[in-house]
């Protein structure tokens, strides 16, 4: 005699019903057994499944396996008596690809991975752990990767995103990446979440289409990186992208040799060109450079200008400065700087060497307070035109504005090198 246990056959009847009628029987499902409700054993199976607009509610438990969501979902991991954790790890042989970067086309294994869908994707209390990933230089090992597709995600926990659990030079590994195809678009918010132990980024958003808000996350990089590693950065807005990056607390991520890159807390990489643009109320430090705003020119001469740098707290630079302005027109205001190991803030002229344009022109750095920034407190690089910096207050800082192309420290009067940055964004 065969036998069917109630949990399988109450899945039976729900894909009966979704099949017959076209509309959930339920508009909420579980995976694990910690609720009366329908009930499967995967959290892919429970996606199958069910209609879009669903909630799949996620037993506390570990579940190793890659989710691929195409539909309009809320993925919610719940608490019962036995927990509150519901991770998802690798499958038992690993990691395999799941889908091919939007821009490069080279191949990616995503743990969660949301797709073209129609409607928002939310996802909250899950744990993604890359840690088994099996991987080496590739595929990118990626913890949540959102492809033309929109949603939020709130409080989950992103960790491992190392290929082969052992760091290495290859520039892959990111716990969260949003990306958008030419002409279609994503809307993504990343909150309260906590991002550590990635390879190379903690959280990306890149390409035009992209809007990412990134708000009251706690991100560590890994420290000091060695020369041969993967530069880190911990929140990266690139390459067309637009969005906020605001209340986050971001650190530790350093490059060994910076002759040969840069690391960064935060990194608008030709991020869009646009004033709604924000990166305020952070706290960020202990780290290469903790904010940056950057110009390559490879994807236009007009990226990247016009951003609100405002109300952070910076500290304990290790080699460079806190705030480097390497585009135009940008407004950096009221934000608190302490122990820079270089400048408070350095208006950089050499990002336009690469395109042949100029940056670091027509900026207003106003009402900062800066303290103990070993060379000035504004590097203004000869060249530059238009800058105001005129309301900033500096307490034990050598020279509160300076200009010049020689040696930090400065021995005999404002004397500043600054070969151009090496910064490593995440393409």
């Amino acid at each position: 005699m065969h036998t069917t246990s109630r949990g399988t056959l109450s899945c039976l009847v729900f894909a009966v019903l979704v099949a017959l009628t076209g509309e959930a029987f339920s508009s909420t499902v579980a995976v694990g057994a910690c609720t009366n409700l329908v009930n499967f054993t995967t959290i892919q199976a429970a996606v199958n499944a069910v209609p879009a607009g669903s909630i799949i509610k996620v037993c506390p438990g570990t579940y190793p396996e890659q989710v691929v969501i195409k539909k309009k979902l809320t993925l919610q991991g719940i608490a019962s008596a036995s927990g509150d954790a519901a991770v998802i790890l690798p499958p038992a042989g690993g990691l395999i690809q799941n889908t091919v970067d939007v821009d490069s086309s080279s191949p990616i294994a995503a743990q969660l991975l949301v797709q073209n869908t129609p409607g928002p994707v939310n996802i909250s209390n899950l744990t993604v752990d890359g840690k088994g990933n099996g991987l080496t230089c590739g595929p990118d090992v990626q913890g949540i990767l959102y492809q033309s597709a929109s949603g939020t995600v709130n409080h989950v926990a992103v960790r491992n995103q190392v290929p082969n659990d052992i760091p290495n030079g290859c520039q892959v590994g990111e716990s969260f990446n949003v990306q958008t195809a030419a002409g279609s678009s994503s809307t993504v918010t990343i909150e309260n979440s906590s991002v550590h132990n990635y390879n190379k980024n903690g959280i990306t958003g890149n390409d035009t289409g992209t809007t990412l808000t990134v708000t009251g996350n706690y991100v560590q990089g890994s420290g000091v990186v060695p020369s041969g590693g993967a530069a880190q950065n911990g929140i990266q807005l690139g390459f067309g992208a637009k969005g906020k990056i605001s209340g986050n607390t971001v650190i530790d991520n350093i490059y060994g040799d910076p002759t040969i890159a840069d690391s960064t807390d935060i990194l608008l990489y030709d991020a869009a060109e646009s004033s709604s643009i924000a990166v305020s109320s952070n706290i960020v430090g202990n780290s290469q450079i903790p904010i940056a705003l950057y110009t390559l020119g490879d994807d236009g001469p007009n990226l990247g200008d016009g951003v609100t740098v405002t109300g952070n707290k910076i500290f304990g630079t290790s080699t460079a400065d806190a705030i480097d302005v390497c585009t135009n027109q940008n407004t950096i205001t009221s934000n608190t700087i302490f122990n820079s190991a270089q400048s408070g803030v350095h208006l950089d002229a050499s990002c336009g060497t690469f395109f042949g344009g100029a940056t670091g022109n027509n900026n207003n750095v106003t009402s900062n307070t800066m303290l103990e920034s070993a060379c000035a407190g504004i590097l203004v690089d000869p060249g530059t035109t238009s800058n105001n910096t005129s309301t900033d207050t500096y307490y034990t800082v050598p020279f509160p504005v300076a200009s010049s192309t020689a040696l930090c420290p400065f021995v005999a009067g404002p004397m500043r090198a600054k070969a151009a940055h090496k910064f490593s964004p995440k393409k």
